[in-house]
């Protein structure tokens, strides 16, 4: 699929994707006219590295854990330095924090809504 194409599904601007390319978290075939042409799996790839992202990764990290989101799965990191792990352990700690308040909060929100409906549908 082309660049339009890949951006349209993962809701990512054409820039975006390029700078990512650039980065090594994407790799697309040139064709004969030079546009950019990438395989389909992409869009899951560009959708998780935004999510990483978004959680606070820096691309230098998410490059070395993207084999982690392939499967089957073949991961090795000769360059794991004790500075990365350490950064990948806060950051698993970090979302993991965010995502028992996201809980809290949708779980909060699930029992609002269920107390106004609930009281909507008592009405006469």
């Amino acid at each position: 699929m082309r660049i339009g194409e890949l951006s349209e599904r993962t809701g990512t601007s054409r820039r975006l994707l390029r700078y990512y390319e650039e980065q090594g978290l994407i790799v697309s075939e040139r064709c004969a006219n030079g546009y950019r042409d990438y395989d389909p799996r992409f869009v899951d790839r560009v959708i998780q590295i935004r999510g990483l992202l978004d959680a606070g990764l820096p691309t230098r990290i998410i490059k070395q854990i993207l084999p982690c989101l392939d499967k089957p799965r073949s991961i090795h990191f000769p360059d794991a330095t004790p500075e990365m792990i350490g950064t990948l352990e806060r950051e698993r700690d970090r979302m993991t924090d965010r995502i028992e308040c996201l809980t809290r909060n949708r779980d909060a929100i699930a029992e609002y809504l269920e107390a106004v409906l609930g009281g909507v549908r008592d009405r006469p």
